[in-house]
């Protein structure tokens, strides 16, 4: 990017630690301020589908129109996105963003595609249907876990970041494996040259917990009201109904989905389905951290003390207003 290029901010965070009431702060303020309009580019690999509100946590309607998102509802649930498909998207994103002499914002937690933009990626393999068949079939007669052991041979550093139960990335780890002969770790090496202006420099903002307990009961509140009245009960039962989603597909093995999809299917009663839920979404909040620990730019905002909201917009708006015209 050129180097007279405004600053472009990124705002991560684990789920449930307030990211999107921060990026809405921000453009609020700088339309208040008379600065440049904000537009919210999504890091979310929920986020691109469409039909997908209720579990995603998507922002509401009146949300979505008050400020220009992008990489949101770009997808059917039947189709893949990709980490490289991010980075491509989003590099255009804040080329067209910066031409309309607006600001662009990278906001959420899917941590992959920050590192994929921020340190570059080699290209990956595409994906094999017979591969993702054929793993399926052996993770149904071994479990996951057995699967995730099995990684750990070819690629310890992958399995290591891994939990036994992540069942998309265990199955795309392994699918690189078996198509490319090589560990899916050793593609992550970044192909940008740091001499050069091509590697984008963002500053990242990260929301964390200084006491998980906090971040915990987060986001019980938040799939507790994600399940009343039956919400995302029912849109996964819209989801079903459609005849061309399975539990295999990548959307519906989003936290969330994933758990009520077993429930509807008898795995186990509608009475757990909180528990279940919840358990899951934890296990991803601790993931996005460990993620994060390991970004050492990134400008760590406690979501848990103080006033969150007010020390972003004390980190952001002093430089949109310099950089004003």
């Amino acid at each position: 990017m050129n180097a007279a290029a405004p600053t472009t901010f990124a705002l991560a965070g684990p789920t449930a630690s307030g990211k999107t009431a921060a990026a809405l702060a921000i453009a609020r303020a700088c339309r208040e301020r008379g600065l440049p309009q904000v537009e919210i580019i999504s890091v979310d690999s929920a986020l691109v589908y469409r039909g997908m509100d209720i579990g995603t946590a998507k922002p509401s309607a009146a949300e979505l129109a008050e400020v220009p998102h992008h990489l949101v509802d770009v997808i059917e649930p039947t189709a893949a996105y990709s980490a490289a498909a991010f980075v491509t998207d989003t590099r255009r994103l804040i080329g067209e963003v910066h031409a309309r002499g607006a600001r662009a914002l990278l906001v959420g937690g899917t941590m992959l595609y920050f590192k994929a933009l921020f340190d570059g990626m080699d290209a990956l393999p595409a994906a094999d249907p017979a591969v993702r068949l054929a793993l399926d079939d052996e993770a149904r007669a071994i479990g996951w876990p057995a699967m995730h052991t099995r990684l750990a041979a070819v690629d310890p550093a992958t399995a290591a970041r891994l939990s036994p139960h992540d069942a998309q990335r265990i199955q795309r780890a392994l699918e690189v494996w078996q198509v490319s002969g090589q560990p899916l770790s050793g593609f992550h090496t970044g192909r940008f040259d740091r001499a050069t202006t091509d590697r984008p420099e963002f500053p990242l903002l990260s929301l964390e917990p200084t006491d998980r307990a906090w971040l915990h009961a987060r986001i019980a509140q938040r799939f507790e009201a994600m399940l009343a009245d039956g919400r995302l009960v029912e849109e996964v039962q819209r989801l079903r109904a459609r005849g061309d989603l399975h539990p295999g597909l990548p959307s519906m093995r989003c936290v969330g989905y994933r758990q009520t999809w077993e429930m509807l299917d008898g795995l186990w009663p509608a009475a757990q389905l909180a528990e279940k839920g919840t358990a899951a979404t934890r296990q991803l909040a601790k993931r996005q951290i460990t993620w994060l620990r390991g970004m050492a730019q990134r400008e760590v905002i406690a979501c848990d003390a103080g006033d969150p909201v007010s020390a972003v917009l004390a980190r952001v708006l002093p430089v949109l207003e310099r950089e004003a015209p």
